[in-house]
């Protein structure tokens, strides 16, 4: 009997290993550091290198142009396992209507460093060291920030989120429940969303933070600054009715813009011209700085 008892509770051991390891393997693939060499290509594209630090005196690699005096600089933030090359399509239009520009690689992104991806959290980190940078650069700048993803994510977690003078957040989730329930559902249909728990359980294990804490649109709803929400009338990752959700919350002034069509994409790969057009007109309203009056 204890011998059978025995196989039984092995085979239960062994059933339970099998069940728990898929979950435990793609846990550690989605937070483990996405390193690698962030390289320009051929050209001339009127970018300096940088190495800034943040808080905790880690690496932040960088990409920076200067712009005209006066008309505002943009950082951008790049989406998950990825790195600040995904931004320099952006910021080669952006530059051409005189901004200037910071692309940054996100904390455990591309060459800044960082032991692991925390959906927004650690990276905001980053955008706190771009944005102070700007700062004590150029102090009479405004800046805005535009971030796709994981970027948006990280933007407004940033301790500096409050004092943009415009936001731009491109395709972002709005919880980290929803953002794994979603990819789920896309790999494995709607039955797939009932397993979120089995990836979910290991954040607080892994990254130290509660699920709850992993929410951007609570982040929004406290931040006063000018904002613009937009995300793919297709996108499965992010559905559109999580980010109304995200709109809703936002305070005044806020601008929603659906681009119909698209899904978990990059907007202005999928939609160049009318993308330049909707963000320059958004930008220019809140990064001119006011001319000084003839006396």
């Amino acid at each position: 009997m204890k011998s059978i008892f025995r196989r039984y509770r092995r085979a239960a051991v062994l059933l339970a290993i099998l069940i728990a390891a898929p979950p435990i393997i793609a846990g550690e693939r989605l937070s483990a550091p996405s390193h690698h060499a962030v390289n320009l290509p051929p050209g001339d594209f009127g970018l300096e290198n940088l190495q800034l630090r943040d808080d905790l005196g880690r690496k932040v690699a960088a990409w920076f142009h200067k712009g005209t005096p006066g008309r505002g600089i943009v950082l951008l933030t790049h989406g998950i396992h990825s790195d600040r090359s995904q931004m320099l399509s952006r910021s080669q239009f952006l530059k051409e209507q005189g901004y200037g520009v910071l692309l940054i690689d996100l904390a455990s992104h591309g060459e800044s460093d960082g032991e692991r991806i925390s959906f927004g959290l650690g990276e905001s980190k980053s955008v706190d060291a771009g944005f102070d940078y700007l700062k004590q650069q150029f102090p009479q700048e405004k800046i805005a920030g535009i971030g796709v993803s994981l970027g948006g994510a990280a933007l407004v977690f940033a301790k500096r989120a409050k004092d943009f003078d415009a936001l731009i957040l491109e395709s972002m989730f709005p919880t980290i429940r929803e953002a794994t329930e979603d990819r789920l559902e896309i790999q494995l249909g709607v039955a797939g969303r009932s397993l979120a728990p089995l990836l979910l359980w290991q954040i607080p294990l892994r990254l130290g933070v509660s699920i709850d804490d992993i929410a951007p649109i609570d982040r929004v709803a406290k931040l006063h600054v000018p904002i613009l929400i937009a995300s793919g009338s297709d996108d499965v990752h992010t559905k559109l009715a999580e980010t109304e959700r995200i709109f809703q919350v936002a305070n005044s002034p806020k601008e929603l813009w659906i681009v119909q069509g698209a899904w978990h994409v990059d907007f202005h790969y999928f939609y160049k011209d009318v993308y330049e057009e909707r963000i320059l007109k958004f930008l220019n309203s809140y990064l001119q700085n006011p001319q000084p009056q003839k006396e």
